[in-house]
């Protein structure tokens, strides 16, 4: 899997984990398998709250590529707005777009 998430950034399972796409899917070429949200809590601070990291996996048929989508201390509900942006609007479109451009460098 290509990531584009700094190596050693990711330890340990994903604290909350959502599939956005599994039915397979045509895209310049590329079969689109499945895409997946997860969030990484890096760390906590008192004020603040979580630290996360949003990370989204893009698999086609010739590869999965990891991602970067968002971090920050963004509040209790971080994962939850990702992944409503992405499943609305235009969001899982751009996010494919990126997904296959990094796959074909």
């Amino acid at each position: 899997m290509k990531s584009e998430v700094e190596p050693g950034r990711i330890r340990g399972p994903a604290a909350k984990s959502q599939v956005l796409m599994s039915s397979p899917m045509k895209n310049q070429g590329f079969t689109i398998k499945r895409i997946e949200m997860r969030q990484y809590v890096e760390r906590t601070d008192v004020k603040l709250g979580d630290y996360s990291l949003l990370v989204a996996i893009v698999e086609t048929d010739r590869g999965a590529v990891e991602m970067k989508y968002d971090e920050g201390f963004r509040g209790p509900d971080a994962f939850e707005s990702a992944v409503t942006m992405l499943t609305q609007y235009a969001g899982l479109a751009s996010l494919i777009n990126r997904a296959l451009i990094a796959l074909s460098e």
